[in-house]
């Protein structure tokens, strides 16, 4: 229970930097190309919580080959994130005040996806 406390706070803080970077990508790319490139940030963003606070993995682990499997996977729930943000954007027609509700909305959607993954498959590594 621990565990999924400080995904749900690396989540939180991974939503914050989401929504940030979707602002003002929306300004030159629109909401679904800026969602692309603020849903990567906050994976970046995440990745580096987990692995340091959330699961604890040791210095030994290739960075390179945890990125992409924590990346790999995140697609995912990220499929699931992007594809319910995209169904309340497109259902309800949002402006930009309203993107951070539609961002949370996929958000919370993909988070036990991502978790699951995240423990059983990318942070599998003897303690």
């Amino acid at each position: 229970m621990k565990q999924f406390g400080m995904f749900a706070v690396a989540g939180t803080i991974g939503y914050l930097v989401d929504v940030a970077v979707l602002l003002l990508c929306n300004l030159v790319m629109g909401p679904h190309i800026g969602r692309l490139v603020s849903f990567s940030a906050a994976v970046v963003t995440t990745w580096l919580i987990n692995r340091r606070h959330t699961f604890s993995t040791s210095g030994d682990a290739s960075l390179r080959r945890e990125f992409s499997r924590y990346f790999t996977t995140s697609i995912g729930g990220g499929a699931v994130n992007l594809l319910s943000y995209s169904a309340v954007v497109n259902a309800l027609n949002l402006t930009p005040v309203w993107l951070p509700l539609a961002v949370a909305f996929g958000s919370l959607s993909g988070m036990t996806v991502n978790f699951l993954l995240a423990k059983h498959f990318v942070f599998t590594y003897p303690k």
